[in-house]
């Protein structure tokens, strides 16, 4: 109880900083923006592919018209969807997405847009360099920010077959983030996490997902599968991440917003 007092302090206190920005404020007066960075579930989005995963399933089990309720039941994979990996699906003995600080969840975007580099290369990797070159621009990586690359990818989203981007080996092709750029953000910056509008964090033809390994290893967290990073400024969102807390579970789906 005294843990979660804290935690929940924690979320208060970030809310508090919002309001003192108003930014929050004008969200709720109708002056800012709420950005949905939330792609909607249903059986036709893109998923990863193997014989363990299959697709969003929704079915109605009540209806109004025969029970008085309508209600509906539905199945789908941790890593589905926009959601979020818990540094538990890499790395054992980390937390599990249930026990995410909520501190952790509520976060100063960051943003940075690599769609010229992926238009020219699929296999795009977030470099060092970008980074830098961003705060270059920008100033330094705020303590405690969600690092979003924006690939430009969500574009494909309702079309699965260019969203994975299969070659005749199977192997897919999309951008992500560099080892080397995922080791500079845990070793140099003070971030809550990383997000991409891809499947995943590592690129696609990844086998060893190095940057998972290395941001789990760290406590970090991830999102994928964002959507409209491009509404978003290089800096100055705030964004609250909002992952159902399955208890142990490696990642769920989640609601993510941001406010400007």
């Amino acid at each position: 109880m005294r843990k979660m007092a804290v935690l929940i302090m924690w979320a208060i206190t970030c809310a508090a900083v919002a309001f003192s920005q108003g930014v929050l404020e004008r969200a709720l007066e109708g002056k800012g923006q709420i950005i949905d960075l939330t792609h909607k579930l249903s059986p036709s989005i893109p998923y990863w592919p193997g014989d363990t995963y299959k697709p969003f399933h929704f079915e109605v089990i009540a209806t109004l018209e025969k029970d008085g309720v309508y209600s509906g039941a539905f199945c789908m994979a941790e890593h589905m969807g926009t959601h979020v990996d818990a540094p538990n699906h890499f790395e054992a003995g980390q937390a599990s997405v249930d026990a995410l600080e909520l501190r952790q969840l509520i976060a100063p975007a960051v943003v940075i847009n690599v769609r010229e580099q992926v238009a020219k290369d699929p296999d795009y990797r977030l470099t060092v360099e970008d980074l830098k070159g961003w705060e270059k621009a920008n100033g330094k990586i705020e303590s405690s920010a969600l690092v979003f690359m924006y690939t430009g990818w969500d574009s494909q989203w309702n079309d699965v077959r260019a969203y994975r981007n299969q070659d005749e080996h199977q192997v897919m092709h999309f951008p992500g983030f560099s080892p080397e750029a995922a080791q500079f953000l845990v070793s140099e910056r003070s971030i809550n996490g990383i997000g991409i509008d891809t499947l995943s964090v590592d690129y696609g033809p990844s086998k060893d997902f190095r940057v998972h390994h290395i941001m789990h290893g760290a406590g970090k967290y991830h999102v994928e599968n964002a959507a409209n990073l491009g509404k978003l400024p290089a800096k100055g969102a705030i964004v609250i991440v909002a992952p159902i807390p399955i208890e142990g579970g490696s990642g769920g789906p989640a609601r993510v917003f941001a406010l400007l």
